[in-house]
């Protein structure tokens, strides 16, 4: 925050209790106010929260002291700050002084003097509870209950922001011998609660924002792990070479390719369903294993076997993973293919013409006890093309989607330059056209001589 924030918020607040001391504390209309002892003192209470809250950003001390403050200047017992969470439509208390086992509850926001303070946006006094019955309601004898409290008077203010109330302040017992509050008493708490939810919203603004850096920072380490996990491609002359181009920080796409033994390479691609961080930590899972298996086990449909039923097993449900799973022999000039539900990749010969590999089985994740099959074609003097839909379904800004026929025109145009720069000229000539990525790319290519 700066000091024209700063400035801002004082002048806001300020302002705030001008208005509420010409209210509560007698001011009439066009005179000078004279301001007594009490009400000075208030000011200065004000003021002084004002600039103790100006200089904190952090939420917790925000909070104690804003209730220290409070507490001392009514001359309470006990009290709490409960904010509002939208999402379940309740209150949660997030400070307490002297009341203990509050943070363990939530409380509709329907409820007691807090919902009836929240509706109203009105700062209220309950002065004896056994006696104000229809203010205070059997909702707090049972939490005093819980909490082994004894409640003999409340005072509960709205907490607004921008006419949009975000929680209660909630004083409890004067520190009298009667222990009740008093009219002045609400009147002060009402002046209090304003400066103290700025100040509260200030904290809990710049702790939501420290929070969501934190996490943008975190999926960003998961976007570079998840880079590891991805086959670098190779200058010198080796028959496979990969891309990905995550849509956002982190990807839903993988692939991974290595030399099994001479002349042999293994390879993999896989496209996992949906976006985000869930679909990443599946896609993290599923390329680990596939690493980790393939350096031992060389049978494309084994591997799909048994990736199957470890995902199924964990997976969230609706979730599944396409991948299609590959040894190629450059001796036999032969590829071995299992296709677990992903896009038929293209193969494109050196006369000019492509052909399709269609079969496949279900995709990774649905049935658990299906027995991939595995295919061996003839493979020579011709490349294949391993891709996800963010390829063919990339759109102009008509709306038109590329498709295959479009992709094919790109794989002809690059087809002569070495696979690990060809990928990259492919993907940024799509890209220059003007379409628009809004999923991961993600293009292998095979290439047999």
């Amino acid at each position: 925050m700066n000091n024209d924030f700063h400035q801002n918020q004082n002048y806001q607040i300020t302002n705030e209790y001008q208005f509420l001391n010409n209210m509560f504390f007698g001011a009439k209309k066009k005179e000078t106010i004279k301001t007594d002892d009490t009400s000075s003192k208030d000011l200065e209470l004000v003021t002084k929260m004002n600039q103790e809250f100006a200089m904190s950003l952090d939420l917790k001390e925000t909070l104690n002291n804003a209730l220290e403050l409070i507490i001392k200047r009514i001359n309470a017992q006990a009290a709490n700050i409960f904010l509002i969470d939208q999402k379940n439509q309740s209150f949660q208390c997030i400070a307490s002084k002297h009341q203990a086992y509050l943070e363990d509850f939530e409380i509709p926001i329907t409820q007691g003097v807090m919902g009836k303070a929240a509706i109203m946006k009105k700062c209220i006094r309950v002065g004896d509870v056994r006696k104000d019955i229809r203010e205070i309601a059997e909702f707090y004898f049972d939490l005093d209950n819980k909490t082994n409290f004894t409640t003999y008077s409340v005072l509960c203010s709205p907490l607004i922001v921008s006419d949009e109330c975000i929680g209660v302040i909630h004083c409890l017992n004067k520190k009298t011998n009667n222990k009740l509050f008093e009219e002045n008493d609400r009147k002060l708490l009402e002046t209090l609660s304003g400066p103290a939810a700025l100040a509260i919203n200030n904290a809990k603004m710049a702790k939501d924002l420290i929070d969501k850096n934190r996490m943008q920072k975190e999926i960003e380490i998961v976007g570079e792990i998840q880079k590891t996990l991805l086959s670098q491609n190779k200058k010198e002359n080796f028959p496979i070479a990969g891309i990905n181009i995550p849509a956002k920080v982190v990807s839903g796409d993988f692939y991974n390719f290595a030399k099994l033994t001479d002349g042999v390479y293994g390879f993999g691609v896989a496209d996992v369903s949906g976006k985000g961080i869930k679909s990443s930590l599946l896609m993290s899972k599923a390329s680990s294993l596939y690493r980790c298996l393939s350096k031992t086990n060389y049978s494309a449909a084994e591997l799909l076997d048994i990736l199957n039923s470890e995902i199924c097993e964990t997976t969230s449900r609706g979730m599944f993973v396409t991948m299609l799973i590959g040894v190629y022999d450059s001796n036999k000039k032969e590829l071995t293919l299992a296709n677990a539900g992903h896009e038929p990749p293209l193969i494109y010969s050196d006369d000019g013409n492509f052909s399709n590999f269609d079969e496949a089985g279900p995709p990774l994740g649905i049935a658990p006890k299906f027995k991939f099959k595995e295919t061996k074609i003839n493979f020579s003097n011709s490349s294949m093309y391993i891709f996800t839909d963010g390829i063919t379904e990339i759109k102009d800004t008509k709306g038109n989607m590329l498709e295959s026929d479009g992709f094919k025109n790109y794989i002809k145009k690059y087809q002569q330059t070495p696979n690990h720069e060809r990928l990259n000229k492919i993907v940024e000539d799509i890209i220059k056209s003007g379409r628009i990525q809004k999923d991961d790319l993600t293009i292998v290519v095979v290439d047999g001589k």
